[in-house]
């Protein structure tokens, strides 16, 4: 059955709307005992070229299938762990090879060394591979435990990008943190930021074989894209600082300091109920393979960590807004898939309407001291609708003032809106993550589901107070948009980040210490420069302070933490510090940072190589190839500007 608009199942104008509606919570307390299995690679011919449209299979399963993107980068799901894989290429010699890691490299030599022409279409394979050739790589993937026993059919791969005439795209234009003098400006006030998604459109842009427009490049979120080992907190509070303090790759000169922030992990069984409104976009603009087919299996793959006491709602909207699934127990997933799969595309957006129903829906169902959000999936496009932006803020803000806070979730592109779905997310405290493939969608909404949707500190601002008799200059790496006035720190009616379970926030300062000054100005006039005293010719470099609330309260708590002058080569650092440094070297060279001088790619990847550590998940490894593909592209001139 179909649910575009007039054809929604069980759709109910809002005015019918009934007071016992309930929303399904998503928990993680079967997170830790999830079935799925994912295994990432990439496929390379004998030169070290990536070989695209290869077809991998589970040996132990051939129903479990992926096809390797132009990066000749892949990943292979499964119930159970995959022990060896298979590959194959039209053209290229088949090879099957043992999995002893989470990821795997792939070398597939040509048949007769006559090499493949990279232009034979994808459906050529799906029919060489006895496999149908209608369905996309997205809506291949079956999620549900009841699906995966289908066979998937991989077939026919879509092409994604929109043409350049069509592309309407829009960021959020970032001015880059510059250096201030310790003397002058001692106090550097920003508020956390969780927001992940500017690492994955980035990926999409590079696996497309385009370096992203600056203004994608957030740097703060391609660091925080990754987890680091930081001291949970064993006190009171529900966040501890981390700090290390090493020479700045870029800039021998220079010193690097890390700020970590490390929210506390909670049993899972102790999480609260939770009272989550789904609102799904199923306007025209998500009728493509890589946005509505994508974001059902992203909510399927949500939906089997459900406990029977949580509750759902999906609320839909395109040229009206409704209700498609009335209050339902987690532990009832085949109803909840039902609706799911009954959702498709068409019509205009009516964005604001949508998100009023949501919130009347999420506020008519609200639990005390539970987990109240609205989950917004779209794309963005908010392009018909009574409410203006300034509307929409507004009511996000006034709902989060009341308790309910908001998730966004990014599909697709051509159309995409990562300047409204920021500010969105921002303003309803709440986070902001980009599904670009379905990978993606198990890291945002199963690996990282407590921190994602459990707050467990909300407005959590830092500032740092620079010791002039130890430093000289000192810039913030990122938050360019996140930054505050130093009297805001204090201020607790001014809105900040939010922390959920187990979260981990990384910041990045380049300071330059006292004899290194770049004397970017002349030397004052008409000022007389006050000798420091020995009071403070100490070896503390700075302070770092912290304000956060608990996520009912409304009266913050200060935390505090001294950093000592001790500083090691970059050779020596953690590997926290090494691979938070290697990735800011990645996004200021995809900015064109002015503050990056003659460091290149070559020694951001080196570095980067010498800190993937454990890395379980393969996250890291798949950055590192992320990162040789955007030397390449770089090389060649390869960019969207």
């Amino acid at each position: 059955m179909s649910a575009s608009i007039g054809q929604i199942s069980n759709f109910k104008p809002m005015k019918k709307l009934s007071l016992s509606l309930a929303l399904i919570a998503v928990s993680t307390l079967i997170v830790a005992q999830t079935k799925f299995h994912i295994l990432k690679g990439q496929v390379n011919d004998p030169h070290g070229n990536p070989v695209a449209q290869a077809i991998i299979t589970n040996a132990s399963d051939s129903n479990e299938k992926s096809m390797s993107d132009a990066q000749g980068i892949f990943a292979l799901e499964s119930n159970n762990p995959i022990r060896s894989i298979k590959v194959k290429r039209a053209g290229m010699k088949s090879k099957t090879i043992a999995v002893t890691n989470t990821f795997v490299t792939v070398e597939l030599s040509y048949i007769n060394h006559t090499r493949l022409v990279e232009t034979k279409v994808a459906a050529d394979i799906a029919v060489h591979d006895d496999m149908e050739p209608e369905m996309s790589v997205m809506e291949s993937i079956s999620t549900g435990s009841r699906h995966r026993k289908m066979a998937p059919h991989m077939g026919r791969v879509h092409t994604l990008q929109a043409p350049p005439n069509q592309n309407t795209e829009s960021y959020n234009g970032i001015e880059e943190n510059d250096f201030h003098y310790a003397t002058e400006d001692p106090l550097s006030t920003f508020s956390i930021d969780v927001d992940r998604a500017s690492y994955s459109n980035i990926r999409r842009f590079i696996n497309n074989g385009q370096l992203p427009p600056v203004d994608a490049v957030r740097v703060e979120e391609m660091i925080n894209y990754f987890d680091y080992e930081y001291e949970s907190p064993k006190g009171k509070d529900p966040v501890n600082i981390y700090t290390e303090l090493g020479q700045a790759p870029w800039n021998s000169d220079h010193q690097l300091l890390q700020i970590g922030i490390k929210a506390k992990d909670l049993e899972l069984e102790s999480l609260p109920p939770s009272n989550i409104v789904f609102l799904i976009d199923v306007s025209g603009s998500m009728n493509q393979p890589n946005k509505l087919p994508l974001l059902k299996s992203s909510m399927k793959i949500l939906v089997q960590q459900m406990r029977d006491k949580d509750r759902v709602a999906i609320v839909v909207y395109a040229v009206a807004a409704g209700l498609v699934l009335e209050s339902t127990p987690g532990d009832d997933k085949q109803k909840i898939y039902n609706a799911i799969d009954n959702l498709s595309a068409g019509g205009s957006t009516a964005g604001g309407a949508g998100i009023k129903l949501a919130y009347q829906v999420a506020l008519e169902n609200f639990v005390e001291d539970g987990n109240n959000r609205i989950v917004l999936a779209t794309d963005g496009d908010f392009n018909v609708g009574a409410a203006s932006d300034s509307d929409m803020e507004a009511l996000i803000k006034t709902k989060r003032d009341q308790g309910v806070f908001l998730t966004v979730l990014g599909f697709g592109m051509g159309n995409y809106k990562d300047s409204k779905m920021e500010i969105l997310a921002d303003k309803g405290n709440g986070n902001y993550a980009y599904i670009d493939n379905i990978t993606e969608a198990k890291k945002t909404l199963v690996n990282e589901f407590g921190g994602t949707m459990f707050a467990v500190a909300k407005d959590v601002k830092i500032q740092v107070e620079f010791n002039p008799a130890n430093v000289a200059e000192y810039r913030l790496i990122g938050y360019d948009n996140r930054m505050l006035n130093k009297k805001d720190f204090n201020n607790d009616k001014k809105d900040a980040g939010e922390m959920g379970v187990g979260h981990v926030v990384t910041a990045l300062y380049e300071i330059v210490p006292i004899g290194k000054s770049s004397n970017r100005v002349d030397p004052l006039k008409y000022q007389k420069s006050e000798p420091i005293t020995e009071a403070v010719l100490t070896d503390e470099v700075v302070t770092v302070k912290l304000r956060y609330k608990e996520p009912d309260g409304e009266k913050s708590r200060l935390m505090s933490h001294i950093v000592k002058a001790k500083v090691g080569s970059m050779d020596r650092a953690t590997n926290n510090l090494k691979w938070s440094a290697s990735v800011a070297g990645f996004g200021m060279l995809l900015r064109g940072s002015d503050h990056v001088g003659s460091y290149n790619y070559d020694a951001m990847i080196k570095l980067a190589e010498t800190a993937v550590g454990e890395d379980k998940e393969g996250y890291r490894r798949e950055c590192l190839q992320l990162m040789k593909s955007a030397e390449l592209l770089n090389r060649t001139g390869t960019a969207q500007r």
